[in-house]
């Protein structure tokens, strides 16, 4: 068993123990959709493949908000929120606006890239290095920003 699905296993084991339904279910949740992956796969998740798992739960989350905001459904936009505190505790730690974009540049000139044909090219090079630790939509806005 991958460290990552341990680990969450183990706070699912200290949720019951505490009786924190709302953690509860959210974890339940998270290993449900690891579950899930390996059965429609046939694999045992690595914890890099775990994690992507995880990271899609995220963007489905803020997903969720953003459009229960606009329609103005606070009760759903508040259960949306607090599963997203609860799964954000399995992402690694976030890099600050500065590292990104020190990362953005550091690869443009690796790359040799100087107009939006090469957004393609930057963005392979980038998502191996900053993927989980960085919302790919800030990094696509840098880059664009940096390219235009």
């Amino acid at each position: 068993m991958s460290q990552l699905k341990q680990l969450i296993t183990n706070d699912m084991k200290l949720a019951m123990k505490a009786k924190d339904k709302e953690a509860l279910k959210a974890i339940r949740m998270i290993l449900g959709a690891i579950k899930q992956k390996e059965i429609d796969e046939r694999i045992e998740l690595t914890d890099g493949q775990a994690l992507s798992v995880i990271q899609k739960m995220v963007k489905q989350r803020k997903d969720s908000i953003s459009q229960f905001s606009d329609a103005g459904r606070t009760d759903l936009v508040d259960i949306e929120e607090a599963e997203l505190l609860i799964i954000n505790n399995y992402m690694p730690k976030q890099l600050s606006k500065d590292e990104v974009e020190a990362a953005v540049i550091k690869a443009i000139s690796e790359t040799g890239a100087d107009s939006m044909k090469d957004m393609g090219k930057l963005m392979g090079v980038l998502k191996g290095q900053l993927d989980g630790k960085a919302d790919m939509g800030v990094v696509s806005q840098l880059i664009k920003a940096k390219l235009s």
